[in-house]
């Protein structure tokens, strides 16, 4: 019996051109400035000397950080620091009405109705805990934040490990079977199922039919 539901953000409940047209873009334009700026903030202090740490190199120069971060962001690196970085970012344009977070209606209703129904809702995504809390907090339908019990980011794994939902799983009071993971990604249904959790493929757009369960909106999910 599913108990709690697990859920990716890009492709699944929200379209993935929002994040590759909206918000890495805005980040681009912005990161230099925001770096520049808050350079001296505690928390920016400890992304860059992340990045310092990852590409070795621990008196790199400011440009060379924004270098290597405008590269990340270019070439979809998945890295923690870059995400960190870009939810602050990102953070401001929400703020300030810039933009709000593309959430499908389908999404929306039935998230509701199953909080409604006392099932478990968490969301794991590449991109950051904060960042995921600014796409709900600031969404089309407004604040859902309080639908969701929790947020995982890359911090405990990332997407296309096994052990990364058994990391999940043991931070629920939820055992790995009890648990649906949604996403439109066959190698982190794979994963999720390696590790023992129930899944769903959402096929939105053009993705290919796995052997996963799948349904084209959230209303279309059955489960038990």
């Amino acid at each position: 019996m599913i108990k709690a539901i697990l859920t990716d953000i890009e492709g699944t409940t929200s379209k993935i051109s929002f994040v590759h047209e909206v918000l890495f873009p805005y980040a681009r334009q912005h990161l230099s400035t925001f770096i520049y700026e808050h350079q001296q903030d505690p928390m920016v202090t400890e992304q860059l000397e992340a990045v310092k740490a990852h590409i070795g190199h621990a008196n790199a120069s400011l440009s060379t950080l924004i270098d290597t971060l405008e590269h990340w962001i270019e070439t979809d690196q998945k890295i923690t620091p870059l995400k960190a970085l870009q939810g602050m970012i990102w953070k401001h344009g929400y703020e300030s009405k810039e933009f709000t977070g593309h959430v499908y209606p389908d999404t929306f209703e039935q998230l509701t109705q199953w909080n409604k129904n006392g099932i478990a809702l968490y969301v794991y995504s590449s991109g950051s805990v904060a960042a995921q809390k600014l796409i709900f907090g600031y969404s089309d339908f407004g604040d859902m934040t309080p639908l969701f019990n929790d947020y995982f980011d890359t911090k405990v794994g990332l997407k296309q490990d096994p052990k990364s939902y058994k990391n999940i799983s043991e931070s629920t009071p939820y055992a790995a079977n009890e648990i649906l993971f949604l996403s439109d990604v066959v190698a982190e249904l794979d994963a999720a199922e390696e590790a023992g959790m129930q899944t769903y493929q959402l096929i939105r757009e053009s993705q290919q039919k796995s052997r996963h369960p799948n349904a084209n909106s959230f209303e279309r999910i059955v489960f038990q």
